[in-house]
């Protein structure tokens, strides 16, 4: 292999590196991120969103009792969607700054984690 293949074949490998790096928050350090919730009446609360594969029973939250719920994730920079899954009843988050439409006709709370968080 002459010279130019291998430097050709090095960039590529190092703006591979970099471009994943760049886009995955490589250098970025997960953000511990807190959510609360407050149902005098619900007997169990999961956070479902993207960060967990919208997997209702993955991430569930902790009852500190008097109705208030919360749950702390660890999270890198990113757009985050969730719902809260009060007693298998999926809600958005009253909390929540954001919100989108899901495709199912329903409203996604949004969670942004900056870089500064």
């Amino acid at each position: 292999m002459n010279e130019q293949m291998k430097k050709g074949r090095n960039m590529k490998s190092e703006t591979k590196v970099n471009r994943r790096n760049r886009n995955n928050g490589g250098q970025h350090e997960s953000k511990r991120i807190h959510f609360e919730f407050a149902s005098p009446t619900a007997e169990s609360v999961a956070i479902a969103g993207t960060f967990n594969d919208w997997q209702p029973n993955a991430t569930p939250m902790i009852a500190l009792g008097q109705g208030r719920w919360a749950k702390d994730l660890a999270l890198p920079p990113g757009d985050y969607e969730y719902c809260l899954v009060v007693d298998g009843q999926w809600t958005p988050d009253p909390l929540a700054a954001e919100t989108v439409s899901n495709p199912f006709g329903g409203v996604n709370s949004v969670r942004k984690v900056g870089n500064g968080d």
